[in-house]
């Protein structure tokens, strides 16, 4: 699965001692959706990652590419 860069796609984060913490909500096509659950998280290569299971059901990886500051998502 590729890593697809959304224009539209903004991750809200809990950013207490570094950005990015845990994800709360992602906007998708200017719609809001909660975080459920974080699955899980790691660090890969271009950055931070989370698998995320969001309130509609769906289920993304999300990565914080740290090199350019912007998210990309899977899923």
């Amino acid at each position: 699965m590729s890593a697809a860069v959304a224009e539209n796609l903004r991750v809200e984060c809990r950013a207490e001692y570094t950005y990015p913490q845990r994800p709360v909500a992602v906007w998708l096509d200017e719609r809001r959706i909660e975080v459920a659950e974080v699955l899980r998280e790691w660090r890969s290569p271009e950055g931070r990652a989370f698998e995320v299971l969001l309130d509609d059901g769906r289920q993304l990886r999300l990565v914080y590419r740290e090199d350019v500051h912007s998210w990309s998502v899977q899923g």
